[in-house]
């Protein structure tokens, strides 16, 4: 039988943990920066720069593979050192100071050494404050903890995006394409709200040392740190390897609401779109999960991403896209949350940060490839091609899963 996992009182802010709750205000501050500046590099690419799709693919692959060894290698310091605070700070603080470089990019390989460095800082600060994150709540709580985080990072991304739009249209109205001078704009704003995000991090967010959890309470299982991994998690890295192949950067999906004749202010405003529902849906999926277990809501989620891609390559008028976003979005709020609370349910405190590493390094590293792919096949089939091979091997993984993964104990 497991025990109740009981902490001291400890004051709450609305429900959550101090370091739970200012956690999230710093992602929601960064997540607003990011899509202002971040998600349009497809459009900046192919319609300031004119650079072909395999280029574009590259960037996009690249930029998001370069943070996995980074990831790998501060979760692994931070269970080192004990400090996943630092980490985070400098990860933070790392991609604050890069982003203003865009104002200025002229050509793609500058626009790959601004998003390699961006991706840089996030590699650093991601699996530190992922077990930073996870130490600051009890276990019967992880889903809402991270449920909580998710939706206040995609929040920022959904005001991100409205500001985008807003700045866009104010610039140069309606039309497909997007202009430098409005790009140059979302930069120059953009810039605001990373900065207020790291002040947040270094003044709200306490450090949780060694082994002490959410109000001073031991984490069981802290004392196994150094025992092997659960041969659990690493089936779960395996099936999530497979399903990241066939999940190509979000670039092309941008990039095929554009091919379906979809206005430059209305492809912003799907963005805005899929992240509300994501927002919307982390909490409760998050609590629920703590309810009903992880591994089936996880199944759900690639479920609901292999009818999304299906979508995308049969999508033939603009009503789809908006669709198609609106449910790409819901199967965001169903896994990124629960798959790190997942993680936590597998792995002891000690060792977290390099699971969170290992979590986040895999899905980094086949972004690359799976970027290449789906540059491939769009420049030598056609734009459905990606999102077939995409949704064919989400409901491979969704199998993978339910079949060869047990749901571990819940602590009450």
């Amino acid at each position: 039988m497991v025990e109740e996992v009981k902490a001291p009182a400890q004051k709450r802010i609305f429900g959550f943990s101090p370091n739970v709750f200012f956690l999230g205000i710093a992602s929601l501050l960064t997540d607003i920066s990011s899509e202002m500046i971040f998600t349009l590099v497809p459009l900046f690419l192919s319609n300031v720069l004119g650079v072909a799709t395999t280029i574009v693919g590259l960037v996009g692959g690249l930029s998001d593979s370069t943070d996995a060894v980074f990831r790998i290698f501060s979760g692994w310091f931070s269970d080192k050192i004990g400090k996943r605070k630092l980490l985070a700070v400098v990860g933070y603080s790392l991609s604050t100071v890069i982003k203003p470089f865009m104002y200025l990019a002229t050509s793609w390989g500058a626009v790959l050494a601004i998003r390699f460095g961006d991706r840089v800082g996030k590699g650093i600060r991601s699996s530190p404050r992922d077990a930073l994150l996870a130490s600051s709540v009890l276990p019967h709580e992880r889903g809402k903890g991270f449920g909580f985080h998710r939706a206040m990072d995609t929040t920022g991304a959904t005001l991100g995006l409205i500001l985008a739009a807003i700045i866009i249209y104010l610039v140069q109205g309606g039309g497909l394409e997007l202009s430098r001078e409005s790009y140059q704009w979302l930069v120059l704003v953009g810039i605001i709200p990373a900065v207020l995000g790291v002040i947040v991090l270094l003044v709200f967010v306490r450090e949780k040392r060694g082994e002490e959890g959410l109000g001073g309470t031991p984490i069981p299982g802290a004392s196994t740190a150094k025992r092997g991994f659960d041969i659990r998690f690493k089936i779960f890295l395996a099936i999530l390897a497979i399903f990241t192949l066939g999940r190509s950067s979000d670039f092309f999906v941008i990039l095929r609401a554009q091919n379906l004749d979809v206005p430059l202010i209305q492809v912003t405003l799907m963005l805005v779109l899929m992240n509300a529902t994501y927002a919307v849906t982390s909490l409760p999926m998050g609590m629920l999960s703590d309810r009903l277990g992880r591994r089936r809501l996880i199944a759900l989620g690639w479920f609901i991403y292999a009818l999304v891609y299906l979508g995308f390559a049969l999508a033939t008028s603009l009503w789809w896209a908006w669709v198609l976003f609106a449910l790409y979005g819901i199967y965001q709020g169903v896994v990124e949350g629960v798959g790190r609370a997942f993680i936590a349910d597998l792995v002891p405190e000690g060792r977290r940060g390099t699971a969170y590493g290992l979590y986040q390094g895999v899905t980094g590293l086949m972004l690359l490839p799976a970027s290449l792919i789906a540059g491939w096949f769009w420049e030598v089939l056609n734009p459905s091609a990606p999102f077939y091979f995409g949704a064919g091997l989400a409901f491979l993984a969704m199998v993978g899963i339910l079949a060869l993964i047990k749901e571990p104990r819940r602590p009450r």
